[in-house]
Order: C-alpha cells, then sequence, then structure tokens
C-alpha cells in the first residue's frame, strides 16, 4: 500500500512557501494519484451443506485512482473519486482457514461526496469532511479447484460464485494543499460501510460484511 500521509508531509514542507489559488464557488479541479482498499471483513458462515464456521476473508487492493470535484460555495463541494477497477482475493477463514484462495473478483465503487472545506476560500491548507453514497459493482468473479472442492463440485462441474451489487453510506475526512496557483495536494481517508452476498452455483451463499478502510492520495490541478 501507498501511505499517503507521509508522501503528503514531504510536499508540505517543500511547498511551505507557495502560493495558494483561492478555492472559490465555481472552481473546478481533476487530480491523478493512487487509491488503496483495505476490507475490514467480517464473515458469515457458509450456507448448508458446508463445514460449520465456513467463512472467507478478502484480500486489499491498490489501484491508480483519480477524481474531479466542483465548488458549490466556498465552503461547499461535490467529489467524484474515480479509479480503475480493483482486484480483491478470497481465502478461506474460519473452519477452513488456511485452504488458500477460494477466488478472485473484481469491484468498481463508484462514490459521490459533499464535501464541507474548513478555513478561508484562499488558505493554503483546507482539512475538509465528507459524506458520500458508494454503489459498488462487483464483476467477473473467478472461482478455484479449492472452492469447487469444499463444495462438492468437480472438474467438469467448478463451483462459480456471484456477488451483489450493493449501495453503503461512506464518511470522509481529508485534506487539500494547495501548492501553487494552480497545482495541489490531495490526501483523504473514508469507509463505506458495505455488505454484500456471494452466491455460489451449487445452491449455497454466503454473506459478508466488507466495511473497507480506503485511502487516496493524489496531485490536483485546479481549472
Amino acid at each position: 500500500m501507498i501511505y499517503p500521509f507521509k508522501a503528503g508531509a514531504a510536499v508540505l514542507v517543500l511547498a511551505a512557501c507557495a502560493g495558494a489559488q483561492a478555492q472559490v464557488a465555481g472552481t473546478f479541479s481533476a487530480r491523478f494519484g493512487v487509491t488503496r482498499i483495505m476490507p475490514d471483513t467480517t464473515s458469515g458462515n457458509l450456507s448448508e451443506p458446508s463445514f460449520p464456521g465456513t467463512k472467507i476473508s478478502v484480500s486489499d487492493a491498490t489501484q491508480v485512482s483519480g477524481g474531479v470535484n466542483y465548488m458549490l460555495t466556498d465552503n461547499i463541494s461535490l467529489d467524484l473519486p474515480l479509479a480503475l477497477p480493483f482486484k480483491h482475493k478470497f481465502y478461506g477463514d474460519g473452519a477452513i482457514d488456511g485452504v488458500g484462495q477460494l477466488g478472485k473478483v473484481k469491484v468498481l465503487p463508484a462514490t459521490l461526496f459533499v464535501q464541507y472545506r474548513f478555513l478561508e476560500a484562499n488558505a493554503a491548507f483546507r482539512p475538509y469532511v465528507g459524506l458520500g453514497v458508494t454503489y459498488a459493482k462487483f464483476f467477473k468473479n473467478r472461482t478455484t479447484a479449492t472452492l469447487t472442492g469444499l463444495t462438492g463440485g468437480g472438474p467438469d462441474h467448478p463451483t462459480t460464485a456471484k456477488m451483489d451489487n450493493k449501495f453503503a453510506l461512506t464518511p470522509q475526512i481529508g485534506f487539500i494543499y494547495n501548492i501553487n496557483e494552480r497545482w495541489f495536494v490531495n490526501a483523504s481517508y473514508y469507509k463505506s460501510f458495505l455488505k454484500t452476498k456471494a452466491h455460489l452455483s451449487t445452491g449455497q451463499s454466503i454473506s459478508v460484511k466488507l466495511n473497507p478502510d480506503v485511502v487516496s492520495f493524489d496531485i490536483g490541478y485546479k481549472f
């Protein structure tokens, strides 16, 4: 994972004497950077027939990202993070901890934030809070022979999986620091309260709270 706050601190030191462009109503900006999604997984049990306590864990994922922002007023903005699809792997947990990878999935989370930026519009450093709604679209589910074996499938009938697309509430904190009149640094942390369900071709299913922690670091440009 790329941890943005250490990198952001270095940029702040280098840019301490730089001027700032006011973030006033009507300002539009775009940014480019990296985002890491870290699921805080709480798994339910795989439905019968299965070993009691059959659960899953989900890996972290990092992806190239960015976003666009529009200032509605000097303090309130709309923010839309953008990213390529994230790739997460699923592993056995609970009673099947240690069996290895069970599958993988791509997810494209789309979030629209309403942000409130503190301090004056011409301040170089502006912390903010945000609240957004996330729609998580899961696709390209792939499973392994391990999952097939655990669920009673075979080479001719491998077990497949499909995950439900879901909405989630997403609070956010972050900051903007203006390097000069056009360029700025953006760093943010947010958490999506996301719960979904995986459906297997065997008729079994498993519910899982992903509740991912998300960290982003970007370099942006104001138009």
